[in-house]
């Protein structure tokens, strides 16, 4: 729905049609701004600048934009900190003092001084910002691997530091992307993933395709690395590997592209030459691996699950049959998130209606005790040994900063391990959640983040998110980019729609290939609820979301572009006749299905949002979001929409697209760069849903 407009819309930069058409089973689909996807081109770039320049303009004429900035440059200088991980005498997390753009990686011997080991804020050779997208100490806690991103890729290069003085061994491992590093048990490599190198010039764009599993001796060069595993019969398994705790074993997993499921290997690494075992074989369950206790191996499955259990399997009788069970599947619709085998028990994280809950057990599944958690959040995953009683965990919520907690497992207490100070007043910010029926009856519950005081008259300006997908949840998260909203009398929801893991597997697979529509149907069912409801209206409501809610944002908005007055879909899936022809794209079919059937070509074209723009309907006004750098979600998807959109929209809301310098998918990115593009989002939401500075 437009709302008054303030000003003209802006003047768009010309952009060039040319005469692409695809048959797609007889139907002819021209694809008129397919040379946006060269994202090499000088015209590509030439666009790219002439775009941002208009956003520029556009942004700088709206007076509470420098407000912003300065508000959340203050609400984000905070002291933030990661969980913990002891490896030999030390401790090593990450820290950020503020407002540095990257956290600092420490390390302490245990109960000594701290002080910083690893400092990613200098940029790379090539001047470019980076990232340290993960990091993982040797056993004895004398050498850490550092998986290093640049200008926002999901790319990383391994490189490898000493402990004690920080200095770089000179090992450098690329051509890493999405891998974990897994030492070694006496500490002289690690095991890890990695693709062949892409063409010249197509890093960002080619197809990522057959992952080998190899390891990396400290010392030797990349060329050197023993190939442990690799399926060239399956280029599209994705390959992973894990050494247990005690060191013995090596588990190895493969997955279909992002299926929710995986197959489970085994090799013993104290005999030379060891086979790889199969300890489960069927990929159509998750499977995966806690811990475990000599041949024994505690699994998370949900395979006669649907909201998740853990299994004992034994290597020598993997077979079903002699499973055993022991955490059961949770009652009514909980879902069992998470399981770590920690001081020799099990410490178990739970949805009950999508919000944590922790439970301690003993390793034959007899409960010790409930943690007690301080309200409606959620809880990340857990850090500890299952050879040490010294666990930790964290807990946030949109009201609660992030707060990391030890736990001793042994007693079953808690007590705060650093806690950050944010100046901000959250006694008057409430976290609410509710429920609502989507438009086949489906309950679907929401969270509604407001102050106290905000009364429900109809006319508050609210923001609605969503993702649903991939079996991914939507739980509370703190955000400092929220706190200038909240005080100023918006609200902010999140349904948390089908598709996504809130309810187990069962709520995921309603949500997925012919039945994405119900995803949209549920995000716009919470639309028509928030209006209902009084607490907004249709000229005060903007929808949200990122990468796979880019694309629920896109889908909903030229569905039902009355609804709402404003759009802001970020990194999203637009072109849903080509999605899979990118990247880590062609994995996504798991979700979406594929073009290349007409069953699939039919059911896309009914919801792809760049195919679904039409000529001379009023849009809301729409901020799209992306980076030069995204190799997860190309930028070619927003490009191809902004333009369309620009194109066929009718009326005075703008049409801008924000396309970030040395960005990716969002992994990694600098506070200032996040600190600026909130502050430019806040202003535009603030301008088309006529916030009260």
């Amino acid at each position: 729905m437009e709302t008054t407009p303030r000003r003209p819309a802006p003047r768009y930069p010309e952009t060039r049609k040319d005469s692409t058409v695809d048959d797609y089973f007889g139907t002819p689909v021209a694809d008129p701004y397919r040379w946006l996807e060269d994202d090499n081109s000088e015209e590509t770039k030439a666009w790219v600048a002439a775009q941002n320049r208009v956003t520029e303009e556009w942004l700088s004429g709206i007076p509470s934009r420098a407000a912003f900035r300065k508000r959340l440059e203050g609400l984000s200088n905070f002291e933030k900190y990661g969980l913990p991980v002891a490896r030999g005498a030390r401790r090593f997390w990450r820290h950020n003092p503020g407002l540095l753009d990257q956290a600092l990686l420490m390390v302490a011997d245990v109960d000594g001084p701290e002080r910083v080991l690893f400092d990613p804020n200098a940029a790379s050779a090539a001047g470019k910002p980076r990232a340290l997208n993960l990091w993982s100490a040797s056993p004895d806690g004398s050498l850490v691997a550092l998986a290093l991103a640049e200008a926002g890729s999901d790319w990383t290069t391994v490189r490898v530091i000493e402990a004690d003085s920080g200095r770089d061994t000179g090992d450098e491992l690329r051509w890493i992307k999405n891998s974990g590093v897994s030492w070694k048990g006496d500490g002289s490599g690690f095991y890890y993933s990695r693709f062949d190198p892409p063409a010249p010039g197509a890093a960002l764009t080619a197809p990522n395709k057959t992952r080998r599993l190899f390891f990396h001796r400290v010392g030797a060069d990349q060329a050197a690395d023993e190939l442990v595993y690799e399926r060239p019969d399956q280029p599209e398994w994705f390959l992973g590997c894990q050494v247990s705790e005690d060191g013995d074993w090596l588990m190895i997993w493969a997955s279909h592209g992002t299926r929710p499921g995986n197959r489970l290997w085994t090799k013993d690494l104290r005999v030379a030459d060891a086979p790889i075992v199969p300890l489960v074989e069927t990929m159509d369950a998750i499977h995966r691996p806690i811990g475990n206790s000599g041949e024994t191996f505690y699994i998370l499955t949900n395979r006669g699950a649907p909201r998740n259990r853990v299994v004992a399997v034994e290597r020598s009788r993997p077979e079903e049959g002699a499973w055993r069970e022991i955490i059961a599947e949770g009652p009514g619709r909980d879902v069992l998130d998470s399981a770590s085998l920690l001081g020799g028990r099990l410490l178990c994280s739970w949805l009950r209606d999508v919000a944590s809950a922790l439970t301690l057990h003993e390793s034959d599944g007899r409960t010790v005790a409930t943690i007690p958690l301080p309200g409606l959040g959620s809880v990340g995953e857990a850090e500890g040994r299952a050879s040490e009683r010294e666990a930790f965990f964290s807990f946030s919520s949109w009201n609660r900063p992030p707060t990391v907690y030890r736990l001793d497992t042994a007693t079953a207490d808690v007590s705060v391990w650093r806690e950050p100070r944010v100046e901000f007043p959250f006694d008057t910010i409430v976290v609410e959640r509710e429920f609502y029926a989507s438009k086949d009856g489906t309950r679907v519950p929401i969270f509604l983040v407001h102050r106290k005081d905000l009364a429900r008259d109809g006319r508050n300006p609210a923001r609605l998110y969503g993702y649903g997908g991939f079996n991914i949840s939507m739980t509370p998260a703190f955000a400092a980019s929220l706190l200038p909203w909240l005080e100023r009398g918006g609200l902010y929801a999140v349904a948390c729609i089908r598709g996504g893991g809130e309810y187990g597997a069962e709520w995921n697979e309603a949500g997925k290939l012919d039945r994405k529509q119900n995803v949209f149907d549920d995000f716009i069912a919470a639309a028509e609820w928030l209006v209902s409801e009084g607490w907004t209206s249709s000229a005060r409501l903007a929808i949200e979301g990122g990468s796979n809610g880019g694309l629920l944002v896109g889908a909903c908005m030229t569905q039902r572009p009355e609804l709402f007055a404003a759009a802001v879909p970020a990194v999203g899936v637009m072109d849903m006749l080509r999605f899979h022809k990118f990247t880590v794209g062609w994995a996504w079919t798991s979700d979406y299905g594929s073009c290349e059937t007409k069953e699939g070509f039919d059911t896309l074209m009914r919801y792809s949002p760049l195919h679904n723009l039409k000529a001379g309907v009023a849009y809301p006004a729409t901020l799209v979001l992306t980076g030069d750098h995204d190799d997860r979600v190309v930028p070619a998807h927003s490009h191809k929409f902004t333009a369309t959109l620009q194109e066929r929209h009718r009326g005075n809301a703008p049409v801008l697209t924000r396309i970030e310098t040395d960005a990716g998918h969002g992994m990694g990115k600098p506070l200032s760069k996040l600190v600026a593009e909130s502050a430019d989002k806040l202003a535009f939401l603030a301008d088309a849903l006529g916030l009260e500075a």
